[in-house]
């Protein structure tokens, strides 16, 4: 397998859960600026142009970030990366892997935008993000993961976004079940594999 990624992008999660399913993969580095890689022209393996793609060993590609954690977590049940079909705690995170992608990450895709001022990137935050990290850490200071107990996919996306507010001057540190949350997470052997992989610093 492949994995197509951009350092500190939203490829982190699905390198951890492939590191947790314990899948043997190979790690393609993609310059979202050029959108090129080692291969050649990024937007031949998948139009979009967005990261990540998971490309199968028979040539198939899956793409979407939420959608590549639960092909791992389905593909590989023996690691119980989500748990069973028909379980509420299956649709437990099935809603964190949508609110991670559709409000925290698309929100957070905002703060890096180059079209957009700072100004209006802090006041972007205090009405539409600090809300979100709010109900994350009351959250999490219940719960060791987002099930509690038992660490799912939805952890690897949530600790991957979770990852960025320093990357964009935007001080997370007064959340303590969040910080918590994201030590326990570097603890893990996937994760501190995967940042040492794309040659970011291990928390």
């Amino acid at each position: 397998m492949k994995l197509y990624y951009a350092p500190g992008s939203c490829g982190l999660a699905s390198q951890i859960a492939l590191r947790e399913a314990g899948k043997t993969f190979n790690l393609v580095k993609v310059d979202f600026k050029t959108k090129t890689t080692i291969e050649g022209d990024y937007r031949k393996v998948t139009p979009k142009g967005f990261i990540p793609v998971l490309q199968l060993d028979n040539g198939d590609q899956i793409t979407e970030g939420a959608v590549i954690l639960q092909w791992i977590a389905d593909q590989n049940p023996e690691h119980a990366l989500i748990p069973p079909f028909g379980t509420r705690e299956r649709y437990t995170v099935l809603e964190w892997l949508n609110f991670i992608a559709s409000d925290l990450h698309k929100g957070m895709a905002v703060m890096f935008s180059s079209v957009v001022d700072d100004e209006n990137k802090k006041r972007f935050a205090e009405a539409n993000l600090i809300g979100k990290f709010e109900y994350i850490d009351e959250h999490l200071s219940t719960h060791d993961y987002v099930l509690g107990t038992q660490f799912s996919v939805a952890d690897a996306y949530l600790f991957n976004v979770l990852s960025w507010p320093p990357r964009v001057n935007l001080d997370i540190s007064r959340y303590g079940a969040i910080q918590r949350f994201m030590a326990r997470m570097a603890q893990r052997d996937s994760v501190h594999a995967s940042l040492e992989a794309e040659g970011l610093q291990v928390m």
